[in-house]
């Protein structure tokens, strides 16, 4: 099994920068790739970017240039670094992660995950 652990959330003004990070613990050697969702209230969960082990990442288009993925192969943390936050990316923002290989654009759908954490909140006042 494997537990994922979120935090770094907040609240903060438009325009400020905010990361997350997400401790993966467990039996983490059987990882592929770990991502990040967001979920507004009344909306679906959709994807923000994933990053496998040795560190290929995606990007969604409606973060890109702003949000970053990394990770820290030592710590088994991937961190979500958000720059220039709008309103609209108020959200609770999970970490998931997949055993499954394969990389590509079927990283972006939540069924291709096995685990997920339990969320953190991130609030952009305006």
């Amino acid at each position: 099994q494997v537990q994922l652990v979120e935090s770094g959330g907040g609240l903060v003004q438009a325009g400020g920068s905010l990361r997350v990070s997400c401790t993966a613990s467990g039996r983490t050697f059987s990882l592929y790739a770990m991502g990040w969702f967001r979920q507004a209230p009344g909306k679906e969960r959709d994807f923000i970017a994933a990053i496998s082990w040795i560190g290929s990442t995606i990007l969604s288009d409606s973060v890109s240039g702003r949000f970053t993925i990394s990770r820290d192969r030592a710590k088994n943390t991937v961190y979500l670094t958000m720059n220039s936050l709008k309103p609209e990316d108020t959200a609770v923002y999970y970490c998931a992660a997949t055993r499954s290989t394969g990389w590509g654009t079927r990283l972006r759908a939540t069924h291709e995950y096995d685990y997920w954490g339990q969320g953190t909140q991130v609030t952009v006042s305006s």
